[in-house]
């Protein structure tokens, strides 16, 4: 019987569902795992422990096994996708209009903030000290995890799940999956339409394990002197990524490489994005382009 519990966190809707006879326990326990992991890693907290540490840079900060992890998962990240994803991109963000929670985001956010783009710092400048576990920031940057806090938080509240029977965990768009049900059954994944939030699904995916993940600029968008602005930045620019694509969805052996993943495709455009997917027999992906076409990865054909 699948147990689903929703929640909000980190700003999105959350989701948790276990494949049990009876209700498990451990469910319950899991919007209180991402009421900690936010406390560490949001952006939108001054008490953060991420806002502490952006408000220390010049120094070498001890920092928490959760900001050590999603830090490495950060690093891991940028190397996949060759530096298309990093977290130093909070000055860009903020630039660009992005100030706030974007629940409470204005649409139109011309009165706050200075007409220019930012530097993006090279991971490679951070000082991270494994042995000491601390963190050091260059003067002037400072870090945003975003969607690599989502999908790390989201496979780690999968592995802690899935003792109690086979897991999904949906953080806002960054599913994680244990394993097949237990009668042997995949995970159906619905993509929704971003032309249309109240239509059907634009596919259904079938996954029994890893991760799927999508990156769009459908939803968290607004305007800012009147330009059309969206919260993916091109750290080549600084600036809110170019791009033909609409929406990625990305299947990966993990959400957190499915996440990284259909943001660089996002940045990268079409044609390179879906060079990126059919390149690699282990990645499968659904580009949906502003000019509504939808181009499918040859290896997507498992998924349907």
């Amino acid at each position: 019987m699948i147990h689903r519990l929703k929640f909000h966190a980190m700003g999105c809707g959350m989701e948790a569902l276990l494949d049990s006879v009876s209700y498990p326990d451990i469910l319950a326990e899991v919007p209180a795992w991402f009421e900690e992991w936010e406390q560490a890693l949001s952006r939108f907290r001054v008490d953060s422990e991420l806002s502490l540490l952006n408000g220390k840079a010049g120094e070498a900060v001890p920092v928490s096994q959760i900001m050590w992890d999603v830090f490495q998962a950060s690093l891991d990240s940028e190397r996949l996708t060759g530096g298309l994803v990093t977290p130093l991109i909070l000055k860009a963000l903020l630039y660009a209009g992005y100030d706030r929670s974007f629940e409470n985001l204005s649409f139109d956010t011309s009165r706050f903030l200075p007409d220019f783009a930012a530097d993006v710092t090279s991971l490679k400048d951070v000082c991270a000290d494994a042995s000491a576990q601390t963190i050091g920031l260059p003067q002037g940057a400072h870090l945003d995890f975003g969607g690599v806090a989502k999908g790390w938080a989201a496979h780690q509240a999968m592995e802690r799940l899935k003792a109690a029977g086979p897991a999904l965990v949906n953080a806002g768009g960054d599913i994680a999956i244990s394993g097949p049900k237990q009668n042997g059954e995949k995970w159906p994944i619905g993509v929704d339409d971003p032309f249309d939030s109240h239509a059907d699904f634009v596919e259904t995916f079938y996954l029994e394990r890893g991760g799927i993940a999508t990156s769009g600029k459908d939803y968290r968008r607004w305007v800012r002197n009147g330009i059309q602005k969206h919260h993916i930045i091109d750290p080549r620019t600084g600036l809110p990524a170019e791009t033909d694509i609409l929406t990625a969805t990305v299947i990966a052996p993990t959400a957190m490489e499915a996440e990284a993943l259909a943001k660089a495709i996002m940045i990268s455009g079409s044609r390179a994005g879906l060079a990126r997917l059919n390149g690699d027999t282990h990645l499968a992906g659904l580009l949906v382009l502003e000019n509504g076409e939808r181009l499918y990865s040859q290896n997507i054909e498992g998924y349907l």
